[in-house]
C-alpha cells in the first residue's frame, strides 16, 4: 500500500471543469475568452433611431418572399472537399409522371405545371410516360411499378389531399408520403414527391408550380446519381 499522502493541487495548472463551482456557488466564474484588455474598448450604445425595426416595409417594386415556407439561402460547402452535385437537366433522359385523377381541379395544374418545365429543361416529348391513377392512394404503387421497369431514369407524383372533416386526410397524405419514398428507396430510382397536402382548394391552387419543383428535384437527383456512377466506376 503506497504511504503518499494526498497530492497538492499545482497553483499553475488550471482547475479541471467537473471541479469548478457550479453556478451559484461561492467562487463561481462565468467562463469567457481571455481579452487583450489593451485592445477591449467601451462599447457605446447604438442610438434608438438607429434600430432596425423588427418587420420593415417593403419598399415600391420589391418582391415580397412568404418566411413561412422555407428559410432563403444558398447551401455553401467549403473548399477542398470532392462534391457530387447533380443538375436539373433532361436531355437524353426519360421521365415517368404517376398523377391522381382525385381533385383533377389541381392535379391538371400541377401536370400542365410539370411538362412545362420538362419541357424547358430539354426532355422530349416522346420521352415522357404518364400514368393516371385514381387517387393520391394509388400513387405509391404507381411509383414503384414506374421504378422497376428500369425504363425511367426518374419518376414524379402528382396528386393533392385537402383535409375535410375526418381523419381521412392524414392516412391518405402519410401513407402517399411514405409509399412515395419507398418506391425510390427499394429500387435506387429518383422519385420526386409533388403531392399538395393542404386546407383549402385556394392553398392548392396557390400552389401550382410544385409540379414544376417536383420535376427539377427528380431531374437533379437523377444527375446526381448519374455522376455518383461513373466516380463509383472510375
Amino acid at each position: 500500500m503506497s504511504t503518499q499522502g494526498p497530492l497538492t493541487p499545482d497553483p499553475g495548472q488550471p482547475t479541471p471543469f467537473d471541479q469548478n463551482p457550479w453556478p451559484g456557488q461561492p467562487g463561481y466564474e462565468a467562463l469567457r475568452p481571455p481579452l487583450n484588455p489593451e485592445s477591449e474598448l467601451p462599447q457605446e450604445p447604438a442610438p434608438e433611431d438607429a434600430a432596425a425595426p423588427a418587420f420593415a416595409e417593403n419598399e415600391p417594386g420589391a418582391e415580397f418572399e412568404d418566411p413561412g415556407e422555407h428559410a432563403a439561402g444558398e447551401l455553401i460547402i467549403p473548399v477542398g472537399y470532392s462534391t457530387i452535385e447533380g443538375f436539373p437537366t433532361g436531355g437524353g433522359r426519360s421521365v415517368a409522371i404517376a398523377v391522381s385523377r382525385f381533385n383533377a381541379e389541381i392535379t391538371n395544374g400541377l401536370l400542365q405545371s410539370a411538362l412545362g418545365e420538362l419541357g424547358r429543361l430539354g426532355v422530349a416529348g416522346d420521352a415522357i410516360t404518364i400514368m393516371p391513377v385514381p387517387g393520391a392512394f394509388e400513387l405509391p404503387l404507381a411509383a414503384m411499378a414506374l421504378s422497376k421497369s428500369r425504363r425511367y431514369s426518374c419518376v414524379v407524383a402528382l396528386g393533392c389531399v385537402i383535409k375535410g372533416e375526418t381523419p381521412h386526410f392524414e392516412y391518405v397524405a402519410s401513407e402517399a408520403a411514405s409509399g412515395v419514398l419507398l418506391a425510390g428507396l427499394e429500387t435506387g430510382v429518383p422519385v420526386a414527391f409533388g403531392v399538395l397536402t393542404v386546407d383549402t382548394i385556394e392553398q392548392a391552387q396557390a400552389r401550382l408550380d410544385k409540379g414544376a419543383d417536383a420535376v427539377r428535384s427528380a431531374l437533379e437527383m437523377a444527375d446526381a446519381f448519374g455522376r455518383l456512377r461513373v466516380v463509383a466506376g472510375g
